[in-house]
């Protein structure tokens, strides 16, 4: 699909600002940001005397690495609402994680903050070539979760149609897509596939849908997944980013016309990258943990926000704001296996380099005494079920995982459909059953 690239007069004067004028703006609201947390919040102003720092001593943007990083512990030992910077009355609605590693984590919006959010996805819609009057089919889910609220609210705020459809019943996703004829699809990128699937269940080829762009997010994806999601489905993929404790989906978002990593909007939210094991900042372009700063967040400012995912900041290109690389993995998803760094995404490249598996995988490890052991579950496509040698495809992956890798695994190909599907939210794709 070809798309063109946008008029300077549909974009948001800031998006093609110039990096002075973006800066400027930045600092502004980074003294603002750091004052509001300071002065609201007793965590942020323990901690920020505890190291000896006041919001009055950032004087440029580069101050803000004397400051103190905010980790998802601080949120949870601040539950449910000691993290907010206003009265809780003044709090619109609260969102939270899942929490199934511990307390969840809590967030809060003023009614400012909750426009603010919109206006941002609104605008990630529009990166995505999505337009005021287009129909949009939301299968993220709703709820605490902020994928189908944050969706919902973006797409209203466009101006477009939306299909509050929420995730799961993918049989009825199919019926929705085929009867609405939507133009555009927001979901994770794992549940797309499975509605891909469905679609030729029912003797229908996604490719033939009215959809024109699908705006994946809330996990990991790689470009070999893009790939497989676009050649299957006839459609745009494009990357959307974004967490919970910074905002929820449109903190980054790709523009279609390049689709080079998601744009960050900087005019909102101060990325950092650092060495995960110094905290130390490192230059654009290096590979580390991404932090953010909140820049405009009334309920909940968030402060140098470790949020573990690992990539790079790269230079601007569709718009004045840099982007973020294809994040690599999470800091704390990061498998180490006889002393082998290893993240999932890396063997999901090397499944969907085979085309006569599905993109569906699961990493199983467990412990054989002192070593631990890896098997990689996959499945076959159903057009490969009578003519694939599965010997020989597991016996090839198993190599390339040794060799691209360093892991040496066990490779288990099952029949279509035989891998766990995600129905709601995120892939399950690692199985740890080592002893804790």
């Amino acid at each position: 699909m070809s798309v063109k690239s946008p008029a300077p007069g549909d974009l948001e004067a800031i998006e093609t600002a110039s990096r002075d004028e973006l800066q400027a703006l930045q600092l502004q609201r980074l003294q603002w940001s750091l004052k509001q947390a300071y002065d609201n919040v007793p965590h942020y102003k323990a901690v920020f005397d505890a190291k000896g720092v006041h919001p009055s001593d950032l004087k440029t943007l580069a101050d803000l690495a004397k400051f103190p990083f905010t980790t998802k512990k601080d949120l949870r030992d601040n539950y449910p609402f000691g993290m907010f910077a206003v009265p809780r009355e003044r709090v619109a609605r609260i969102h939270a994680s899942s929490g199934t590693t511990g307390k969840p984590t809590v967030v809060g919006y003023t009614l400012k903050d909750i426009d603010t959010w919109a206006g941002l996805v609104a605008r990630s819609l529009r990166a995505a070539g999505v337009r005021p009057g287009n129909i949009v089919h939301i299968a993220y889910g709703y709820g605490l979760f902020t994928g189908g609220l944050g969706a919902h609210y973006g797409a209203e705020k466009l101006g477009c149609t939306v299909i509050p459809m929420s995730g799961g019943q993918t049989e009825k996703q199919v019926q929705l897509i085929q009867d609405f004829r939507p133009d555009a699809i927001m979901v994770t990128p794992s549940y797309m596939q499975v509605i891909i699937e469905e679609f030729a269940r029912q003797g229908l080829d996604a490719r033939d849908s009215s959809l024109k762009v699908g705006i994946f997010g809330a996990e990991p994806w790689t470009e070999a997944m893009r790939r497989e999601i676009e050649g299957k489905a006839g459609i745009d993929a494009v990357d959307i980013y974004g967490l919970s404790e910074v905002m929820g989906p449109g903190v980054a978002s790709e523009c279609v016309e390049s689709k080079d990593g998601p744009v960050i909007w900087e005019d909102h939210f101060y990325p950092e990258i650092i060495n995960p094991e110094t905290g130390e900042v490192v230059a654009d372009g290096e590979e580390g943990e991404l932090v953010f700063t909140s820049l405009s967040k009334e309920a909940l400012p968030i402060i140098r926000y470790r949020t573990r995912d690992l990539t790079r900041l790269l230079p601007p290109t569709s718009r004045s704001m840099r982007r973020m690389g294809k994040i690599v993995g999470r800091s704390d998803d990061m498998l180490i296996i006889r002393g082998v760094n290893m993240f999932p995404t890396q063997v999901e490249e090397l499944v969907l380099q085979e085309p006569q598996l599905s993109g569906q995988y699961q990493i199983v490890i467990t412990r054989d005494g002192p070593l631990d052991a890896v098997e990689v579950r996959c499945e076959l496509q159903p057009a490969a079920v009578n003519s694939a040698n599965v010997g020989e495809i597991a016996k090839s992956l198993q190599h390339r995982i040794k060799t691209l890798i360093g892991v040496s695994t066990k490779v288990v190909i099952g029949p279509p459909e035989s891998i766990e599907r995600t129905l709601v939210g995120k892939a399950r794709r690692v199985i740890d059953q080592r002893p804790k």
